[in-house]
């Protein structure tokens, strides 16, 4: 396999994914009685793109974004995702 050093990404076959992200972001949605629409204008997303990262097709996400949802939903990122093994 080939080395890479921190900031280097690999295509997804190189990296022998043994798992999958589920994204928790209904259960916050529900916890803060937040509707999508509401989340998505607040965090500058549409409602398309909001609807893909609940859903887990998203293929990737902006550091900015996670932190957006995590403060207008007052939550740690780990509250947003779960790793759970195939």
């Amino acid at each position: 396999m080939k080395q890479t050093d921190e900031m280097e990404l690999l295509p997804e076959e190189e990296m022998n994914l043994s798992g999958h992200l589920v994204f928790n972001i209904d259960v916050m949605l529900a916890k803060r009685k937040m509707s999508v629409t509401e989340l998505a204008n607040r965090v500058g997303i549409t409602l398309a793109n909001m609807s893909i990262l609940k859903s887990g097709k998203a293929k990737a996400i902006r550091v900015s974004t996670i932190e957006k949802l995590c403060e207008i939903l007052e939550c740690q990122p780990g509250d947003l995702f779960e790793y759970v093994k195939n």
